[in-house]
Parts: structure tokens; sequence; C-alpha cells
């Protein structure tokens, strides 16, 4: 589920403090590596420290790294990128044993990858509960949650995220026939390997018009 722009001045509490949410937060090179030096621990983010969660955090990177070697942006996104003007950070949410953000960090960052006019930046949602409940999904403190903002005043132009909108409409569908969640967790997972990342370059590639056109309508006022 995603926005591609929010109205000025949309909770203005957190707009206040994402100066301190962006100073604490992690570039994705150390966000990896605190996953890495958990994981030898035996440990994974947050405060459940579970086998489960932990395998869920294992296997997660698992697939992650599979992504980061393999993922390739397609030729429009890519062009588009390209012609990017507007300096942008993504400040992202998100946790190492979430199977969602390990399907959709990679492509993120490969997508960000390509403008030198955008930036990524991670916090744990568990550690930073006030700025995730400012960015529920129905609700729910759904994650990755990825928001874009403009770099020079950290005033926010859009959201995306926890998932692209078509796996999101799969998996209310599957919530509506009352599915055990390790079930929806498991179909969710072969959706993603279906659809191949498709999906969230399409979506993102929608987004950057959106986001590239509301700077040259600010200008223009």
């Amino acid at each position: 589920m995603f926005s591609p722009l929010l109205t000025r001045g949309f909770l203005p509490r957190i707009e206040k403090k994402m100066k301190e949410y962006i100073k604490k937060s992690m570039g994705y090179a150390e966000y990896i590596k605190l996953i890495d030096d958990l994981l030898l621990e035996g440990k994974t983010t947050g405060e459940n420290q579970s086998e489960a969660m932990f395998n869920y955090g294992k296997l997660n990177r698992q697939r992650m790294h599979r992504l980061e070697k393999t993922v390739l942006l397609n030729e429009s996104l890519r062009e588009k990128l390209q012609n990017n003007n507007r300096r942008m950070i993504w400040l992202v949410i998100t946790e190492g044993w979430c199977g969602d953000a390990a399907q959709n960090l990679p492509i993120i960052e490969k997508i960000a990858a390509e403008s030198d006019l955008i930036e990524t930046r991670y916090v744990l949602r568990d550690e930073n509960l006030e700025l995730m409940d400012a960015y529920l999904t129905n609700n729910a403190r759904s994650i990755p949650k990825l928001i874009a903002l403009d770099a020079l005043n950290l005033q926010e132009i859009g959201t995306w995220g926890p998932r692209p909108q078509i796996a999101m409409d799969y998996y209310y569908e599957m919530k509506a026939q009352n599915l055990e969640k390790p079930q929806m967790m498991e179909n969710l997972q072969r959706w993603y390997n279906a659809d191949k990342n498709q999906s969230i370059q399409d979506e993102f590639e929608f987004l950057l018009s959106d986001w590239m056109q509301a700077k040259e309508t600010s200008a223009a006022n």
C-alpha cells in the first residue's frame, strides 16, 4: 500500500522530530551488519528472542543475500532514476526478522542506488514506536514502511509499504478466508518468488514520477 503524495503539514509532531529519527538511523550496510552480528549470537532484532524469531531472522537474511546478488532493475525504472532531480531521504522502518522486509529492502536499496540524489536510512520498528504508530497500515504496525522525505527540509512527500499493492490485496483475500497466519506467510513468499520483484519496481516508477512532479509544482508556485 503506497501513498504518492501526502498533504503538507501531515503529522506535525512527527515532522518536528524527523531530524532526530534521521540522526539515529542506519545506512543499509550498518543495518545488515547489525543483523549479521545478532545472528552470530543466536539473536535477531527486537525484544522477542524466541527460537522461532531467530529462525525467521536467519531465513530472511538468506533471502536478502540472494536478492542482493540477483535483482535487476527494469530499464524504464533505471531511466526514471537517472533523470531524478529531487534530493530525497528514504527513511525505512523495519526489523531483521520480517519476511516482507527481506523481500523488499534489497530492491528498494538497488532502486535508490541508481540515483545520487536518493539516500536510504533505516530504523527499527520496536525501538521507534511513536514513529511507527504515525504510519500504521489499517491500524497495524506493518513493516517495512518507507517514508520519502525532501532532503532539504525533511518534509514528507510520500510513503510506501509494507508490500506491493497486489500482495496487499492477496493478503486481505487470504485473511477473509480465515487462513492461519503461517499459511498466509508461506503463500506470500510464493507470491514474491513468482512476481520476481516486478510489482515493487512498477510502483516505484509511478511514485518517482509523482514525487518529482511534486517538486516541479512547488517550484512553479
